[in-house]
């Protein structure tokens, strides 16, 4: 077997031993699965490249999945510092925290529609090119994540 089939043998070895675990260790650091999931597979394509010149590549990985896990929190916290207070007369009737966690619930597609639409002010066209894809899809994900949120802030 020449290097390129020994490396491309460690690299599947590697991958479908070590996905999933370290797709737990990033969720349980971050709390979001598909972060961790993002995070796990950069850290794979980062790993990748050298992994015939690691000992570990196990733990040289899990290192990696920390510290990528590690720079997601410190740049979620700076956001958290730097993000302007929200503008009261969008929050009169919910709560700060209340709307968050409503935004939070929905599903993230329709939570960009919802926020590039009503706090960066966008025009649907402006949404779909920022979300790749058509106008009407905006409307649909604009009326459903609305539509989400009235059912949370009326319970």
């Amino acid at each position: 077997m020449d290097q390129t089939g020994t490396a491309e043998h460690a690299t599947g070895d590697l991958f479908s031993r070590a996905y999933a675990p370290m797709v737990r260790l990033a969720h349980l650091i971050t709390g979001s699965n598909a972060i961790a999931e993002e995070l796990v597979q950069d850290a794979f394509v980062a790993v990748l490249p050298r992994i015939s010149q690691l000992t570990n590549p196990h733990a040289y990985l899990r290192m990696t999945v920390v510290n990528r896990c590690r720079s997601w929190g410190r740049r979620q916290r700076l956001e958290q510092r730097q993000a302007s207070p929200a503008d009261e007369s969008f929050v009169d009737d919910v709560g700060h925290a209340e709307l968050v966690d409503a935004l939070a619930g929905l599903p993230t597609r329709q939570r960009a529609a919802v926020v590039l639409r009503y706090y960066e002010d966008l025009s649907e066209a402006e949404i779909a090119d920022a979300l790749g894809c058509r106008p009407g899809t905006v409307k649909s994900l604009l009326s459903r994540g609305l539509a989400s949120l009235r059912e949370v802030v009326e319970r």
